[in-house]
């Protein structure tokens, strides 16, 4: 018997045509096809779709996929049913007379994957269908959706933990980009995930180039943008509609296929919209957030904000959109300081308080964003709980860190600022907000100042060398810098905080950075995870694509992505055995496209010489690979085998060595494979151990929920696998 981890490469290139796993892919999959709820917290572009379609295809039963986007269920299932993977969705898009063959088709069992809207699962007679088709795998995409903590949060997946309850047997499988651990627990919960193991990649892309401009003349920047950067696909998201609409109609007008996106167009023609910029009919689509969630077109190579966001994870969010490929992505911000005035105002309007506190708090945190001097990079890794500052501090993939911004001589600015704030707390008793502070500090003449006497405080008019947008920087660089707090729970009043009062004490020089400046159209940044190739043959190939795409009905990418056309542009395969080994290249696409591409190659090279290119730098620097003795096992799995012989429990072990139990185990069954004599005897009392085999006698070995079930819980999926180890048993296919 094949066990799953020998067959999941000849998998992976068979369906998909990729000859390695992105991070965390192999393990996620894995522990899927053990039978575990798994968690998945990977980046856009980090291939959580492939975590449960792949499994879907070496494991019997259903595999169904909740999301919330209908519009874009008959691309995943194009995209699979291409690749050779039967597959098809249920929703409401359906034609009269669309639904029936479906059904008869899943009641049939001609289908390993099934697309659906959380709404659904609430129909009548829905659920029973479900446990007739006998489904394994339930995979919930955009999870976060599920927390009223999330950024996007959406009531009806709710009900989902009534599924759990209705097919108590089948295995759940959450998957989401952007997910604090504050979400995480909330989806782990809100979900009924059972001992989940937890997937939480980097939230590193390093193929994106972050940067911020100072908004001036926005249009004018827009257009220049897109002008730079011809025949390159993009988003361009606006905080209004109207905006929206204006804006898609001047690019258009100005020769640019522009499309416009938002809530307030009738379904049809949002979905009209989308399908053009999906099949490459427009290359930059003008949206509200309306537009984007769970976008599957990977050649996305920019995104630009034409306003600012509401909060740090919707940006993220939204920029994770470019360079879904690994290919090079852009993503550009062009920011006013009265972007954040329009915001609060928006916020003022929510009815309840608590909705206000967080609203404000997350406005500051993207203010502070836009505004920092430092690496943006590194700003956003912290902002999700990730320490991934590059060791010189200079990512090379942000403005601040390519061109660093100039700095200056803040000190007495920020003693002017400071003692102003402390003035209003000794004279008043209570703190204000910062843009008063800055009236008092050049001499305005307002009702809150006359009301409360602060013209007659000593910082009263000392400070017109700067404007006010000036002083609102500086304010919010200190506040940043820790010398001043911002209370977003009191209307964003601030006050000096203890470091602060100690500069003021030592009276040290403090340097400040200079607002940003609009972008030099002259710099370009590097481009991280490009495919240098034969640009012209490149062209030539998307042009076929796209005409195989429209003969089908179907996007681009569904035929090749950007990605499988750059290796084909520089590669130059002629024979089928050279194209299969393509990247992107599977069984499927290998006999339907292999001839028409080769001829097109063949031709070009026919008219063209062949180029050659040097070997293309990594997008990340790749992991050492584990050290291993001579044994061939990996000194990790080594160093666990020695604390485990030497009488140690498997708990012990993973508290000794800092690791999870789950990973312990992995390196045991990794040891036992390799032929290693370990005696585990001690592990587990022997009744324990026999009430354990017993049941996996009965529901066999290579899934654990449902032994897990019908010992009613008692012992936890650890437990399982330390049993199955201890008897010699390993994960086999069935």
């Amino acid at each position: 018997m094949v066990s799953y981890q020998e067959a999941l490469p000849g998998a992976l290139k068979r369906y998909f045509g990729f000859d390695s796993f992105r991070p965390l892919q192999a393990e996620i999959i894995q522990d899927s096809l053990a039978g575990r709820d798994v968690l998945v917290v990977l980046p856009t572009g980090g291939g959580k779709s492939l975590c449960y379609q792949l499994p879907a295809m070496l494991r019997p039963g259903l595999t169904v996929v909740i999301s919330p986007l209908i519009a874009l269920m008959k691309d995943q299932v194009d995209a699979l049913s291409a690749a050779g993977i039967p597959a098809t969705f249920l929703n409401s898009s359906l034609a009269p007379g669309e639904a029936a063959p479906r059904l008869r088709g899943l009641h049939g069992g001609e289908y390993r994957l099934l697309y659906v809207a959380p709404e659904r699962l609430v129909l009548p007679g829905f659920v029973e269908d479900l446990k007739r088709w006998q489904v394994g795998v339930f995979a919930v995409d955009e999870a976060h959706c599920i927390s009223d903590w999330g950024h996007d949060f959406r009531p009806e997946y709710r009900q989902l933990a009534t599924v759990r309850e209705a097919l108590p047997g089948a295995a759940f499988m959450a998957l989401t980009a952007t997910a604090t651990t504050r979400v995480q627990e909330d989806i782990i919960r809100q979900l009924r995930l059972r001992e989940p193991a937890r997937y939480v990649a980097s939230f590193n892309r390093p193929n994106l180039v972050y940067r911020v401009a100072a908004r001036s003349g926005a249009y004018g920047q827009v257009l220049g943008f897109l002008r730079e950067r011809s025949g390159d696909s993009g988003i361009i998201y606006c905080q209004a509609r109207r905006t929206a609409e204006d804006l898609a109609a001047r690019l258009r007008a100005d020769g640019i296929a522009a499309g416009a996106y938002h809530a307030g167009l009738e379904a049809a023609e949002r979905s009209r919209q989308q399908e053009a910029f999906l099949r490459d009919e427009v290359r930059v689509i003008c949206a509200t957030i309306a537009f984007g969630m769970g976008i599957n077109k990977p050649n996305v190579r920019f995104v630009l904000h034409h306003d600012l966001p509401k909060n740090v994870e919707s940006y993220y969010q939204e920029t994770g959109r470019a360079g879904r490929d690994g290919l090079p992505g852009e993503c550009l911000l062009l920011f006013s300081a009265g972007d954040r005035v329009k915001h609060v105002r928006f916020i003022d309007e929510k009815p309840d308080p608590h909705e206000r506190e967080v609203a404000r708090a997350q406005l500051e945190q993207i203010v502070h964003y836009a505004e920092t001097g430092g690496c943006r990079r590194t700003f956003l890794l912290a902002y999700f709980g990730e320490q991934g500052a590059p060791p010189d501090g200079n990512c090379g993939g942000c403005d601040n860190c390519l061109s660093p911004r100039e700095t200056w001589d803040g000190t007495l600015a920020a003693q002017k600022l400071l003692s102003c704030v402390i003035r209003v707390r000794q004279q008043s008793g209570f703190a204000t907000g910062l843009g008063h502070v800055v009236d008092i500090l050049r001499g305005g003449d307002t009702d809150k100042i006359r009301k409360w006497g602060h013209h007659t405080l000593s910082t009263y008019g000392i400070g017109n060398e700067h404007s006010r947008n000036e002083w609102g920087a500086i304010g919010r660089e200190l506040v940043r810098l820790g010398f001043l707090a911002q209370d977003a729970d009191r209307f964003n009043t601030i006050e000096v905080t203890p470091a602060g009062r100690q500069w003021l004490r030592e009276r040290r020089t403090l340097t400040l950075t200079r607002p940003m400046a609009a972008p030099d159209r002259k710099v370009r940044a590097p481009r991280a995870g490009e495919i240098a190739c034969d640009e012209a043959l490149f062209e030539r190939l998307r042009e076929l694509r796209k005409r195989l795409a429209d003969e089908r009905g179907v996007p681009p990418y569904v035929v090749f992505g950007d990605v499988s056309l750059r290796h084909m542009a520089r590669e130059y395969p002629v024979t089928p055995a050279a194209f299969s080994r393509i990247s992107g290249v599977g069984e499927r696409k290998l006999a339907e496209f292999a001839e028409v591409f080769l001829a097109a190659i063949a031709s070009h090279l026919d008219q063209h010489p062949r180029q050659e290119f040097p070997a293309p730098a990594p997008t990340v620097p790749p992991p050492p690979p584990p050290r291993r003795d001579r044994s061939g096992l990996a000194t990790t799995v080594r160093d666990t085998l020695d604390l485990l012989r030497s009488g140690e429990k498997v708990a012990a072990v993973a508290a000794a060595r800092g690791l999870k139990e789950s990973t312990i185990l992995g390196h045991l069954e990794a040891a036992v494979q390799a032929g290693e004599a370990v005696d585990l005897n001690g592990q587990m009392p022997a009744d324990e151990c026999r009430e354990i085999l017993a049941a996996f006698e009965t529901h066999g070995r290579s899934l654990l929920t449902p032994v897990h079930e019908a010992l009613g819980g008692r012992y936890s999926f650890e437990q399982l696998r330390l049993a199955r180890i201890i008897h010699g048993q390993t994960t086999t296919a069935p």
